[in-house]
């Protein structure tokens, strides 16, 4: 076979392939998620164009994390950059290591997730790879919020939201909201934890005709759980029901997961025991299937409360126990403060000094390794519902207290940059 024909046979394989990719795209946005992956998987099986099996691989690789199936999204993640390699090509090797640090966010390695999105950040490719960026300081700024590394994280989402500005990537700025909404959550202003996610709707609603109805259902869930919060209870309950709706529809295990939990937090706002266990319970049983120990960690959390709230403290200590387990394996301090927090309760109301001294001590511990203090009043910050607001250099501070006093830049830098004197 001379060089033009079998550069024609190649050419006509890597159209073949193209097609099918498309073809298993039209499926799965038509919720033939099986079938789609049948055709993903064929192509792997026969195509030997790198390019496509790269692409039938992000796929499966997105399929994957939206059933939930993250072991399996790490394998294919992992086969993804074995073939970037192959291709010697730096976007490709980007998007993998993209992948592959997203991979490990959702099965809670935030350490491995981190140390990917520096690798890509590193990559030197071209304009395709850079507009990747504003995804990579996404999956690094939810990360960091799952360590409780609570600067580092909004530093990262300031920077995914520069880069969607920048590239007018609505969905990007879509996502980051309700990221952010999260975070605002952690950290106990309300306020913003609500006004991220009804941005993230605006966005869905002014732009969204043509995305996945994902999108909707991912900020519909975010309000929710600020309604919670701020005890709007029936607000909170249809912004729940309208993100479940859509997450049964397209087979959203993690979604699910996440609105069982969240409902059965609203169950135990109104004090309502017998509705908030069995909701708890179906929202375990998923969360353990995809291996989202942070969630699993929050359900013994919501659980431990609501035996507080039944008076029985040996189950309450018990869940209290397997949610501190948890958030030590995957290094989420906040949630070890609050399970110390709780547990130190149980200690004084029995009167068990010895235990509760110990209690205290790991929640002072906590408190310092979270530096969740504001820079000038020194009083802590998220221990109740208070407006923040952070300086450019992502220090946060009560906005009462930047109201008050004013500032010349930011009094925790400054003190920072402060050099002992030699007398």
């Amino acid at each position: 076979m001379n060089i033009f024909m079998r550069h024609f046979v190649v050419e006509m394989g890597q159209d073949q392939t193209k097609q099918q990719i498309e073809k298993g795209l039209k499926l799965y946005q038509s919720n033939e998620t099986g079938k789609a992956l049948q055709v993903w998987m064929k192509v792997l099986e026969k195509t030997s164009d790198p390019g496509g099996k790269f692409r039938a691989l992000g796929c499966l690789i997105t399929a994957h994390s939206e059933m939930g199936k993250y072991k399996e999204m790490l394998k294919y993640a992992l086969a993804q950059i074995d073939t970037a390699r192959e291709m010697e090509d730096p976007d490709y090797l980007t998007e993998g290591y993209l992948n592959l640090a997203r991979s490990n966010e959702k099965l809670c390695d935030f350490q491995k997730t981190i140390s990917y999105c520096k690798t890509c950040l590193n990559m030197q490719g071209t304009t395709v790879s850079l507009q990747l960026n504003g995804q990579v300081c996404l999956s690094m700024g939810n990360a960091f919020l799952g360590l409780s590394v609570f600067q580092k994280a909004l530093e990262s989402y300031e920077k995914a939201l520069r880069y969607a500005h920048n590239n007018d990537d609505k969905m990007l700025e879509c996502r980051v909201c309700c990221s952010l909404g999260n975070f605002y959550i952690q950290l106990k202003d309300y306020e913003k934890a609500l006004f991220f996610p009804c941005k993230a709707a605006e966005l869905v609603n002014d732009y969204g005709k043509g995305w996945s109805l994902k999108y909707r259902a991912m900020s519909q869930y975010h309000m929710s759980v600020a309604y919670r919060k701020l005890e709007r209870l029936p607000d909170a309950m249809e912004c729940c029901e309208e993100s479940m709706k859509i997450a049964l529809q397209h087979g959203d295990r993690p979604l699910q997961a996440m609105c069982l939990l969240n409902f059965a937090d609203i169950h135990r706002c109104r004090n309502d025991g017998d509705k908030a266990f069995p909701r708890y319970e179906s929202s375990m049983c998923i969360m353990t299937e995809i291996g989202n120990r942070l969630g699993q960690a929050s359900i013994y959390l919501g659980v431990g409360k609501c035996w507080l709230l039944q008076k029985d403290p040996e189950k309450a200590l018990e869940s209290l126990q397997r949610a501190h387990d948890l958030a030590e394996a995957i290094g989420n301090k906040l949630c070890a403060l609050k399970v110390h927090c709780l547990t130190e309760n149980v200690y004084r109301s029995r009167g068990q000094q010895e235990e509760l001294r110990e209690q205290v001590v790991k929640f002072l511990q906590c408190v310092e390794e979270l530096e969740l203090y504001c820079g000038m009043c020194g009083e802590s910050i998220g221990e109740k519902n208070q407006q923040l607001q952070a300086l450019p250099c992502s220090h946060i501070f009560h906005l009462k207290c930047l109201q008050t006093n004013g500032t010349q830049g930011c009094p925790k830098c400054r003190r920072a940059s402060m050099k002992p004197g030699f007398v």
